[in-house]
């Protein structure tokens, strides 16, 4: 392996971000899995990976635009709580105004009061119990930045992840990186290109 310059790759911890045993409201699937969106801020989806440390966890939180397929907001903690799934929702409406529809998994963090609270005048969307496919964007999203980013790194502390995986979404996956589902834009290209894929 040595003369072939080949290393070998460590096996991942899996960290479950998903508790739905809980008692609060859920909302039906309004989604349906209809990730082709016409209009920007028509649909966010959202999710929270975990990014291992050698501190520990850090739990990434995103909401992307379903349209342009952009990271409209983004929060990272070292707790897995409502704040973050807020703070990731803020960002975006910070930046770019309030959704019609937000879809997630049935989590403890979207079920709670704090992140219904945020959502004022949007519809909420929930996955099916248990099934990913649902939530396919996001999903798909972290399996992108884990292969190309986080799984060819050891961090050995949470602010050097944090660094590393805000440079990866501001700097090269919104800006840079190109989609076979935008025409081969990046998501900002295709977003000042006023949705029309090349």
């Amino acid at each position: 392996m040595r003369q072939q310059g080949l290393k070998p790759q460590r096996k991942r911890k899996h960290k479950n971000t998903t508790d739905s045993k809980h008692r609060l409201p859920v909302s039906d699937n309004l989604l349906a899995r209809q990730f082709h969106q016409t209009r920007r801020n028509a649909v966010w989806v959202g999710d929270i990976t975990y990014i291992d440390t050698q501190e520990g966890w850090l739990y990434l939180a995103v909401f992307i635009d379903l349209h342009s397929r952009r990271v409209v907001g983004w929060s990272m903690s070292d707790r897995l709580t409502a704040d973050i799934a807020v703070s990731a929702f803020d960002m975006g409406t910070g930046r770019f105004g309030l959704p019609e529809l937000v879809h997630s998994d049935r989590g403890v963090q979207y079920a709670s009061m704090d992140f219904r609270n945020r959502l004022k005048k949007c519809k909420q969307s929930m996955s099916e119990k248990g099934n990913c496919w649902d939530n396919a964007v996001a999903e798909s999203f972290f399996s992108t930045l884990k292969s190309e980013l986080v799984h060819r790194k050891t961090y050995r502390s949470r602010k050097e992840a944090e660094l590393d995986v805000f440079a990866y979404i501001e700097i090269f996956y919104n800006k840079q990186r190109l989609h076979s589902a935008l025409g081969y834009l990046s998501p900002e290209e295709f977003a000042q290109k006023g949705g029309i894929a090349a």
